[in-house]
């Protein structure tokens, strides 16, 4: 794990070293994701294409999340009448 440190602005700013935007594709106007782990520690995730792409190549292999909420949807609803 590489160590790097970086100041806030008085706006709550941070300057993300220009190191680690390149390593992680951050370019202007990259969304990132802020998580607070268990430990109190903040974690910074960007959320570029090569993320998604990742994330989704995790869930192809799963169980198809929109067909399962339709059917549980559906199932509901005759439930219901």
């Amino acid at each position: 794990m590489r160590r790097m440190s970086s100041t806030f602005t008085s706006k709550g700013q941070l300057v993300v070293p220009a190191a680690l935007r390149r390593k992680h594709g951050i370019k202007t106007g990259t969304r990132v994701n802020l998580l607070e782990d268990q430990f109190g520690r903040i974690v910074l995730q960007p959320l570029t294409e090569e993320y998604v792409d990742r994330v989704m190549g995790c869930l192809a292999s799963g169980p198809d999340l929109l067909k399962n909420w339709e059917k549980e949807h559906r199932e509901q609803g005759e439930r219901d009448k």
